[in-house]
């Protein structure tokens, strides 16, 4: 069973600090710097409560290099976990449940501004992030026990926003 939703805790923050200062230490000069993203970086946002991180790396094969280390730490390395050009990592508390999750990618990935920009647009338009908590209510009340079938039912909207987010960004030529 997934974890449920809960309302935005202003820990959260201070959890992906300390994350966020760990991986930087394990991944060393392969990191060239480290984003709080997903739900629990978003003030007022209710969430899962599992740290989302995007890593930027230098490159793969400096990641891959890392991976001992990342390993010794508690990570377990998932690969691209089907999203290629992404190395996908994720760690548990001692109790099981999932900690944190890094989505690692190379600089210069698309997917780096595809990321910051949705969290961003979420952030700072009110509107928009209550029609994503609710999306996210629904979708776990409707699939509890099928994170495919979760992500799935968000997937539109979330398509949506992002193609929104990115359009806000571009600069007007």
């Amino acid at each position: 069973m997934m974890p449920p939703l809960t309302p935005y805790n202003p820990l959260w923050p201070k959890q992906a600090e300390v994350l966020i200062k760990e991986l930087t230490d394990l991944l060393g000069s392969a990191c060239i710097e480290i984003h709080h993203i997903g739900s629990t970086s978003v003030r007022g946002l209710t969430a899962k409560p599992v740290i989302d991180l995007l890593p930027v790396v230098t490159s793969h094969a400096a990641l891959d290099a890392k991976r001992p280390a990342l390993e010794s730490a508690g990570f377990e390395w998932m690969g691209n976990f089907g999203l290629p050009g992404r190395t996908y990592l994720h760690r548990d508390h001692a109790c099981g449940t999932r900690q944190v999750q890094a989505h690692c990618y190379e600089q210069g990935s698309a997917e780096i501004k595809r990321h910051l920009a949705f969290r961003d647009l979420l952030r700072r338009d009110s509107h928009v992030r209550a029609a994503y908590g609710a999306t996210k209510a629904r979708c776990l009340g409707e699939h509890p026990n099928d994170h495919a079938a979760y992500g799935a039912c968000k997937s539109a909207l979330i398509d949506t926003l992002e193609a929104r987010a990115l359009l806000m960004e571009s600069p007007i030529s």
